[in-house]
């Protein structure tokens, strides 16, 4: 469990309001309480896997819109500005709020090229990557082609979201 989130269980997630139910998971989404939200209505969820489930099937379900939207709901990687508390953490474990001078304005470079030929920022699952895996994936993915590229964003989408599920550490019962 992480120091952002109380403990919960799946037997008050099941049982909750919508609304008790987006403020208990709404998070795992950046910015994006109605993934949740739509969720709500599949349950009972049966385990935390089927609960993830759920909530990937909403989000590979929604609109281009929707998924745009939810890509930009993310911070830029290493940006020195607001995020949601789990952004923020999962950055200071990479390592990206410790850059250098030079590291923080080439990643900066890198995330404003990416914004531009994509529309919404770089996103990536930071956990267990270096500042240096990082910027090398971003380099190699300024490559690819806008419909690549929305697609590996929803699969990082998922894949960050996936972890922040696991990390809360809901008890099933």
């Amino acid at each position: 469990m992480r120091w952002w989130v109380k403990m919960v269980t799946l037997t008050q997630l099941n049982g909750a309001t919508k609304q008790e139910f987006t403020e208990m998971v709404g998070w795992v989404f950046e910015h994006s309480p109605w993934v949740a939200e739509r969720a709500w209505a599949r349950r009972p969820f049966r385990s935390v896997d089927h609960l993830f489930a759920v909530m990937a099937d909403v989000v590979k379900g929604s609109t281009r819109d929707d998924k745009l939207a939810l890509f930009r709901a993310h911070p830029d990687l290493g940006a020195r500005a607001r995020m949601s508390s789990a952004s923020l953490s999962e950055q200071h474990r990479a390592g990206l709020q410790q850059l250098s001078f030079a590291e923080y304005h080439l990643l900066t470079r890198l995330n404003r090229a990416y914004r531009d030929k994509f529309g919404f920022p770089f996103i990536l699952a930071v956990r267990d990557r270096t500042p240096r895996e990082i910027q090398k994936a971003l380099e190699q993915r300024l490559a690819a082609t806008q419909e690549e590229e929305e697609q590996r964003a929803l699969a990082e989408v998922l894949l960050i979201a996936w972890f922040r599920l696991r990390d809360m550490g809901i008890e099933e019962r």
